[in-house]
């Protein structure tokens, strides 16, 4: 692995533990990822003893690496708790989404399918620890939501980072 982008990964790896922790998961995205990836360029600039100005193409790999990795590990960890408490959200808020859908104005074919489909996710959590519908759906939805928050972090903290005159 190259050096010069380890502490993306640092940080990454920190905000996707921290994303998994019940009453952060809900700042994941606006709030534990962007200051990933402010830290992620503050330990680069750190590290690197840099006293010139962070560019844009930079904070914006940064940013980017960090959300990415957080994604990743997130998404992992997420699985293996569920695989070992065979629980999760879905679990807990399959009754309330039964009820929550049969409110929706659609089609009832449409609503009877969301319900069945959510019902069997949280079969297979229940039986067996896994879903694979579930592991791709929060893969996916923690890549977009990390990836976008993380260049916008990465972005905000290049501007912080270069104004700022003493970083000791």
């Amino acid at each position: 692995m190259n050096k010069k982008y380890i502490s993306p990964f640092v940080s990454g790896f920190a905000a996707g533990v921290l994303q998994i922790v019940p009453l952060l998961k809900g700042f994941a995205c606006c709030l534990v990822i962007p200051a990933a990836a402010y830290f992620s360029l503050l330990l680069d600039k750190k590290a690197n003893k840099s006293e010139e100005n962070i560019s844009f193409k930079k904070a914006a790999v940064f940013g980017i690496l960090t959300g990415l990795t957080a994604a990743i590990f997130a998404t992992v960890f997420e699985v293996i708790i569920t695989l070992i408490t065979k629980n999760n959200d879905i679990v807990f808020a399959l009754p309330e989404l039964n009820k929550m859908f049969s409110g929706m104005p659609v089609d009832p074919k449409i609503k009877q399918e969301l319900i069945n489909i959510m019902g069997n996710i949280a079969k297979e959590i229940k039986t067996h620890g896994f879903s694979l519908f579930y592991t791709i759906s929060i893969l996916f939805n923690n890549l977009f939501v990390n990836i976008i928050f993380g260049f916008i972090g990465g972005v905000i903290s290049m501007q912080i980072l270069n104004k700022r005159k003493d970083i000791s």
